[in-house]
């Protein structure tokens, strides 16, 4: 591990290490392979986004949904095909629109989300374990801070639905 430069002083950023994005990508792959420790094979984490963002939001359209998640819409239409394949969403034509399809997440889907609870309630805490309550309040809302401020700069913003704040888990 690198040691930090002085507040004063520029980094050459020669030690890969105070890259941040570098750091962001372990994270990432430490994450998943605690998420697969914790839940095994039967969802993907983003397949988990899909079925809890549809559970809050029954009946929205691929698009929104795949925005609300933070995806691109293509990987979100072949997700959203996986988990119906899976009988853990159904897809239905809009009458309105016959180019987008509204999702419903099944009883089924409803049940997973259910069962994966103390998984996840493990996996959080494994991701927190090295800090203390007081860095892990501050390192979420860090964490929070950085992604909405970034999100501008996502090739897949997040994004909202109206009248409404993206608080969701």
């Amino acid at each position: 591990m690198s040691t930090t430069p002085h507040p004063d002083q520029e980094s050459q950023l020669i030690d890969l290490y105070e890259h941040p994005g570098h750091l962001l990508r372990r994270a990432q792959q430490i994450s998943v392979s605690i998420f697969h420790d914790e839940i095994g094979g039967v969802v993907t984490p983003v397949q988990y986004a899909i079925l809890r963002m549809l559970s809050n939001h029954p009946g929205i359209d691929q698009v929104t949904l795949s925005g609300l998640v933070a995806i691109d819409t293509s990987t979100g239409a072949t997700v959203c095909a996986r988990l119906e394949e899976k009988g853990l969403l159904v897809r239905e034509v809009i009458p309105h629109n016959r180019r987008q399809r509204a999702l419903r997440i099944t009883p089924a889907g409803e049940a997973l989300l259910q069962e994966l609870i103390p998984g996840l309630q493990r996996l959080r805490k494994r991701i927190l374990a090295p800090l203390d309550d007081a860095e892990k309040a501050q390192f979420m809302l860090l964490l929070d801070k950085l992604v909405h401020e970034n999100n501008p700069h996502s090739r897949a913003p997040l994004a909202r639905l109206r009248n409404e704040s993206c608080d969701e888990d």
